[in-house]
């Protein structure tokens, strides 16, 4: 993802909270030393720097939303030999100080002036649990629905937020005991009675998440450039 607006130089965060969302993410309530603001949808860039000198730096999304400007939420996977990863959720402790530069990303954004639909797959629903936290927030929570599909209800993020009539959770592989949809992939009947052609789409997850999906928004009738994309690998 290209830079966008807002991009601003390394400053440094003070670590506020540190939330377990799940056995292998952690959401990392961070305050800037230098309030930048960001808008939902926006990474940024956290930096390590080893006592020889040696660097290491990863992108997260921020899970938050804009306000306030001066802290923002990072949920971060832990993953198997991951620098930064690793190091965040084995070392950290609530009062460090870290490098952080943002925010990035100027197109797969959401500025609560719309209805939107957000899906995301995964760890892909860190991005649009922003712009749910903003449409929340705001008091117009209609305006936006989320739709995320896990595998299991042990890997759902947020889980406290994951309910009411804007949000839908899909289980693709076990769904928790009289669950309201049997575990099975992301469907068209999961889609149909949230399609309005008047949205904004925005899909985030995996490459093979995030293709399934827009095919099934396209397949709804969404115009295709209604739908923003992002996709993303491990960022260990």
């Amino acid at each position: 993802m290209a830079p966008g607006p807002g991009v601003g130089g390394w400053q440094t965060a003070t670590v506020l909270t540190i939330v377990e969302e799940t056995p292998h993410a952690k959401t990392f309530r961070l305050r800037l030393s230098e309030p930048t603001g960001h808008r939902a949808g926006q990474h940024y860039v956290v930096r390590l720097t080893a006592p020889d000198g040696y660097q290491a730096s990863r992108s997260y999304s921020v899970a938050s939303p804009p306000e306030p400007a001066d802290e923002i939420e990072l949920t971060v996977e832990r993953l198997p030999g991951g620098e930064v990863s690793t190091f965040l959720h084995d070392e950290v402790v609530v009062g460090d100080e870290l490098e952080v530069r943002g925010p990035i990303g100027g197109w797969f954004v959401w500025e609560g002036d719309g209805p939107a639909l957000l899906i995301g797959g995964g760890s892909g629903v860190v991005p649009l649990m922003a712009m749910l936290r903003l449409a929340r927030r705001a008091g117009h929570g209609g305006s936006a629905h989320l739709v995320v599909s896990v595998r299991t209800p042990e890997d759902l993020y947020y889980n406290t937020e994951m309910t009411g009539p804007d949000v839908t959770v899909v289980y693709s592989r076990k769904a928790p005991p009289a669950p309201a949809r049997a575990a099975g992939r992301l469907a068209p009947a999961d889609l149909a009675p949230l399609v309005d052609r008047a949205q904004t789409v925005y899909v985030c997850g995996t490459s093979g998440f995030a293709d399934a999906a827009t095919e099934l928004v396209v397949a709804a009738g969404i115009p295709a450039d209604r739908i923003r994309v992002e996709r993303f690998g491990p960022t260990g």
